[in-house]
């Protein structure tokens, strides 16, 4: 069994926190690509345009190991690895702040705000907690060991140190953590809580909503009522397991679904988001062991759900 080559280290910087794509060129059995521009055309140009791709080589954003800018003639060489900056997508800034509720030598619990994504993925790139995180802490490592939704506040984790990170990922992976949420949605006197809901939740790519399907239970929470006024209701969250919106899909399926929900139970029409009015849903609690040290590990969220006033 052959051994993978390791790829050098990446000659570029990163940019407002966001590493540069590291692109290998894959083998050409069939000599379909004379040069780097060639090959850059075929993966590229759909996405971005052909005199995207030309205006990129000019610029000499394209670089190889050490550093240097491809030229677009340069010959194609299969297994050569070239890196270069996309380009980032016009982002308005989501206007709060994220707090640090915990750090050390080994990872950062955050206090992620609503509207902010955690990792960059699809429009949302340089306006995600861990760009934020790595440009403000200056820890251009720093990883995310798992994700909470960019529309619900709360607790993140992330490793400072690349060989630290499996080991608290793996913590999530197999549910040995401890996490509590809370939320505000409709108070319902004649619904029995606390309630343990079980469902199969399906969440297909591209779709928006998540949905419950007949089968085999994937997912578990325990809802609870914390108090209740103005018919409004705080909530205790407890999920088991960590289906995409869980938790979201359960208080719908309840008949209370969280306030400004934009998905559940009824998909409402894209359009700009109204910061005043977030999803009251908050990631409160985690409580782990430390996989490192050993020792039992307890953070609580410093924010505050508004909805109940």
């Amino acid at each position: 069994m052959r051994r993978r080559t390791k790829a050098p280290a990446a000659p570029l910087p990163q940019r407002a926190g966001i590493d540069p794509v590291r692109l290998r060129l894959p083998a050409d059995p069939d000599g379909a690509w004379g040069s780097v521009r060639d090959h850059l055309l075929g993966r590229y140009a759909a996405a971005i345009g052909a005199e995207r791709v030309d205006a990129m080589l000019a610029e000499g954003r394209f670089v190889g190991a050490d550093g240097r800018p491809v030229g677009a003639e340069e010959p194609y060489t299969p297994g050569r690895y070239v890196w270069f900056h996309r380009d980032f997508p016009d982002e308005e800034r989501v206007p709060f702040e994220v707090g640090i509720v915990h750090r050390d030598e080994r990872i950062v619990v955050a206090d992620k705000p609503h509207f902010l994504a955690t990792t960059p993925r699809g429009r949302h790139v340089t306006e995600t907690a861990l760009a934020r995180l790595r440009r403000d802490l200056d820890l251009p490592e720093l990883q995310p060991a798992h994700r909470l939704d960019r529309l619900t506040a709360g607790l993140a984790l992330f490793v400072v140190r690349p060989e630290d990170r499996g080991a608290y990922q793996t913590l999530f992976r197999d549910r040995r953590v401890r996490k509590e949420y809370e939320a505000v949605a409709a108070y319902a006197p004649e619904l029995a809580l606390p309630v343990t809901v079980r469902s199969r939740i399906v969440k297909e790519r591209g779709v928006l909503a998540a949905r419950e399907e007949p089968g085999e239970p994937n997912s578990e929470s325990l809802i609870e009522l914390l108090e209740h006024r103005g018919g409004l209701g705080r909530y205790r969250l407890v999920p088991a397991t960590g289906q995409t919106h869980q938790l979201r899909v359960h208080m719908a399926r309840l008949g209370v679904p969280i306030l400004h929900d934009p998905l559940y139970p009824v998909v409402r029409e894209d359009g700009p988001e109204d910061h005043s009015r977030p999803l009251q849903l908050l990631a409160r609690t985690l409580e782990f062991t430390d996989p490192v040290t050993g020792a039992p590990m307890r953070f609580t969220s410093r924010l505050a759900l508004s909805g109940l006033g």
